[in-house]
């Protein structure tokens, strides 16, 4: 069906990155994925190109667009395949904190950077101990006059040896609330005591850079806190929703991507003595596939359309995590297995889309947690 959702000029910048990608990423893939990192310099480039931040007023540094631009973005990252080079997370999850709730030293000091490829950024909230649950998070930072000296883990950190800059939740002193314990506070990446660990072994998103991060004695000024003492776990929930919709834009894309490099196999792979495509079991899987895809596309576009007007939508955006995340894991399974033998190689598209779709239904709030929230906001609980 025709697309309301995006307007002429988001579709002349998609132009814009199609050709930044054929010419700045897909040179690339196979030596990421091997090298476990992106290169800097594309981050670079892609600031350059204007694909970082494209939503942010042109007074900091940014293109001065909105979230279709952003979305873009995504979708054309999915297209080819490109999980690893971690653009959505930096763009549309982590620079937000900065800029809806940073103040305007801050902003100034900081979002210029994001959007011109200097400054990467990553997010650390995740603990060895604890997942879902931000309020039993343990990392702490003690007040030191006008510093936080900050001790503490956090792992599954994605850009975590590429960032410049990390927003780090952390407890502070005082609350006896956890809810209220929790703060946000940004850590450039030379300071002293904040320690990269290894660079964590994954089954899928291969080029992705993800890693353990520890804080020894770091020391940091209080102007880098983000917001309010204490008022870090209310501003992550207000972020998690937005969150969980760039995620599912991503899972929706791919599972596209997939059922479009299928249909094209299945017409020239032969069985047989004709195309797999003209096997009824191929013909009724793509078929149940295209459903799924397509009714996703539809709500996923609404849905955004209303994001992008401002709507509160927490229930909406869990359901497009949990719906999203679990379809193109369908998806995925039931394409990967009309390529045979094939589907099991790593140099097949399908097979890495297979292997990057499961993390999908865990990070930004599992499946399970999706499916709580839903149940909240309907009055079950």
């Amino acid at each position: 069906m025709r697309r309301a959702l995006l307007t002429e000029d988001h579709e002349l910048f998609r132009q814009t990155v199609r050709k930044f990608l054929q010419r700045e990423v897909e040179p690339h893939q196979e030596r990421w994925r091997a090298e476990g990192i992106v290169d800097r310099e594309a981050w670079r480039r892609a600031g350059e190109a204007g694909l970082l931040c494209p939503w942010l007023a042109v007074e900091y540094g940014g293109g001065g667009g909105d979230f279709g631009h952003s979305v873009v973005v995504m979708e054309e990252l999915a297209a080819i395949y490109e999980s690893g080079f971690a653009v959505p997370l930096h763009s549309d999850i982590i620079v937000p904190y900065i800029s809806s709730f940073g103040d305007e030293a801050q902003k100034r000091r900081w979002l210029p950077g994001c959007a011109s490829g200097s400054i990467i950024t990553a997010l650390a909230m995740t603990e060895p101990g604890t997942g879902s649950d931000v309020a039993a998070i343990t990392t702490s930072a003690r007040r030191d006059g006008d510093d936080y000296v900050i001790n503490g883990a956090k792992t599954f950190i994605s850009n975590g040896h590429l960032c410049d800059l990390c927003i780090v939740a952390v407890k502070t002193e005082g609350a006896q609330d956890p809810h209220h314990a929790v703060s946000l506070i940004a850590v450039e990446g030379d300071r002293a005591g904040f320690v990269r660990g290894k660079k964590l072994a994954k089954m899928g998103m291969a080029s992705q850079d993800t890693a353990e991060l520890f804080f020894d004695e770091c020391r940091v000024p209080v102007a880098n806190r983000i917001g309010p003492e204490g008022a870090g776990f209310m501003m992550l929930m207000q972020k998690l929703a937005p969150e969980r919709l760039v995620v599912a834009v991503g899972a929706q894309a791919l599972a596209e991507a997939v059922l479009r490099d299928t249909l094209a196999y299945v017409k020239q792979r032969h069985a047989f003595g004709r195309p797999l495509a003209k096997f009824q079991n191929t013909q009724f899987v793509l078929a149940g596939c295209a459903a799924e895809v397509e009714v996703g596309r539809a709500f996923l576009d609404r849905l955004t359309a209303e994001f992008m007007a401002g709507e509160p939508l927490v229930k909406e955006c869990s359901m497009a995590k949990l719906w999203q995340t679990e379809m193109v894991g369908r998806v995925t399974d039931a394409c990967l297995q009309l390529f045979g033998g094939y589907g099991y190689m790593l140099e097949y598209p399908v097979t890495r889309a297979f292997m990057d779709a499961r993390v999908q239904r865990i990070y930004a709030g599992t499946s399970e947690i999706m499916k709580l929230i839903i149940a909240r906001q309907l009055g079950l609980a």
